[in-house]
């Protein structure tokens, strides 16, 4: 029975693993606004959430991904916190500072008396403000990357299926809220700061993590919508109603963008 546990959760971690570097790569290649939408798709929340639902029934998701729902607004302040520091600290402090905001923010929306509704305007109404406070971090433009380090790829891997195991293993510790909370972890957002940063500059990095803002109110959306459906139509069904939703979103995103350019 142990050795089956330790199998499923290590093939959790693999596939997890395996569509979080995947998508880095697609996102290192593409130009900044494009590598945005491809980073704030929920490549890391997505498995997180469907290995979740594999050990837990309808209502525990539904809670869970409300849990997702309030924790996503401190994503914006962490994505916010990053492209100021950006600007004139190195990596280190500047996602230093960018994590403790985050986990801060965290804590105190956990605090507050949610209902879906409330939390998904209260996302709207903070990416709205938090776009328009970032706009002139978009101008930055980087130059032809160097050589991606060769720790780069492993470092994303390790990230998500740390992420993947932590979920598996705490959820019932943790709770519904508590697994939704850790599911929206920005580990991908993390790893390619940490790698970008030092290639291409904070500016440039900053510019193409701040263009990601608009991709996550389509997530709020999603992770509202799952939320909703979870127990009407089943876990699965609503996760899939939900990644349908971000791809729609952001694919809207980069027409709409295409045009203006």
């Amino acid at each position: 029975m142990l050795a089956e546990a330790s199998l499923l959760l290590l093939s959790k971690m693999g596939v997890a693993a395996t569509i979080v570097v995947g998508v880095s790569i697609i996102a290192e290649k593409s130009r900044p606004f494009l590598a945005a939408m491809v980073a704030t798709l929920p490549v890391s929340a997505g498995p997180a959430f469907a290995f979740l639902a594999m050990g837990h029934d309808d209502a525990f998701m539904a809670k869970a991904l409300a849990g997702g729902l309030v924790t996503n607004m401190a994503l914006g302040f962490y994505i916010t916190t990053y492209g100021w520091l950006a600007q004139r600290h190195s990596v280190l402090p500047a996602l230093g500072a960018a994590f403790l905001l985050w986990f801060a923010a965290a804590f105190a929306l956990k605090q507050l008396p949610w209902t879906l509704p409330t939390a998904l305007l209260a996302n709207v109404l903070v990416y709205a403000a938090l776009i328009g406070l970032t706009r002139h971090f978009l101008a930055a433009r980087a130059g032809a990357l160097p050589p991606r380090p060769w720790f780069a790829l492993p470092l994303r891997a390790l990230g998500v299926s740390a992420l993947v195991a932590a979920i598996t293993l705490l959820s019932d510790v943790l709770g519904p809220y508590g697994s939704g909370w850790l599911a929206v972890f920005p580990v991908v957002l993390s790893s390619l700061i940490a790698i970008l940063h030092p290639r291409i500059g904070g500016p440039a990095t900053a510019a193409m993590i701040v263009s990601g803002l608009p991709g996550m109110v389509g997530f709020a959306i999603a992770l509202a919508a799952a939320s909703i459906l979870s127990e009407p139509i089943g876990r699965y069904a609503a996760l899939a109603a939900g990644l349908l939703i971000t791809l729609i979103w952001n694919g809207a995103l980069v027409l709409l963008r295409g045009r203006q350019d």
